[in-house]
């Protein structure tokens, strides 16, 4: 579980994003960060007894940096309204499929993973994997527990093109997935999940439903 009071700090930070504010309250942001740092290493000690890939990570590795690159946004506050923590074999930085935890209070936080926009040559190795196993991605994406906890692969908006790419006939029979853009799929957490004590089993088994997509998408990007 997350204490209620980084909760508190996120939610506050939302009202007041800006330096001199940040800086009177870094000592409850230092609070906040050690104790999501602390939540994601419990979630790598018991998740990566069941995949490896994950399990010689540390959560300072795979942590994100609270500051925004405003350089080239309208929005100039310099602060994220949020926590997020990306779990990669090899980092937060790997190109490969993984697993994901964005806390933002108000009900915005949500437990995920897969692969967002990954580079053409990458994408295009994806596609082609989707194209010649189709029934074993699709299997991977019919399970019960997946279907249960996130519904699908994400349809937000600007995910997908609007035609098959290049190289694909209209009617390929996986020409919903061959469209997309990024694969990846999310779930929602609220509030009071975040707080209560149920949050590392919950998380623990949101990532192991989602472990074979990742597993699919990094046996493609690995070729």
């Amino acid at each position: 579980m997350l204490q209620p009071a980084t909760l508190q700090f996120l939610k506050d930070l939302q009202k007041h994003n800006n330096k001199p504010w940040f800086d009177e309250n870094r000592h409850r942001y230092d609070a906040a960060k050690t104790d999501f740092l602390q939540f994601t290493d419990e979630v790598i000690k018991v998740f990566g007894k069941k995949d490896a890939n994950i399990a010689s990570l540390t959560a300072r590795e795979c942590i994100f940096r609270i500051n925004r690159d405003i350089r080239f946004s309208k929005d100039k506050t310099p602060y994220k309204r949020n926590l997020a923590v990306s779990l990669n074999k090899g980092g937060k930085k790997s190109v490969l499929a993984g697993y994901y935890f964005h806390l933002e209070p108000g009900n915005n936080s949500f437990i995920g993973g897969g692969v967002w926009q990954p580079m053409p040559a990458d994408l295009q190795k994806v596609r082609q994997e989707i194209d010649y196993n189709l029934k074993d991605f699709q299997k991977i994406l019919n399970a019960k527990n997946f279907k249960t906890i996130y519904g699908g692969l994400s349809e937000e908006e600007g995910i997908a093109l609007s035609r098959v790419p290049k190289g694909y006939e209209a009617d390929n029979p996986a020409a919903e997935y061959l469209k997309l853009k990024s694969f990846i799929t999310m779930t929602n957490i609220s509030d009071k999940e975040l707080t209560d004590k149920g949050l590392l089993k919950q998380t623990v088994q949101a990532f192991e439903t989602i472990q074979p997509l990742i597993n699919f998408l990094n046996e493609a990007l690995e070729a």
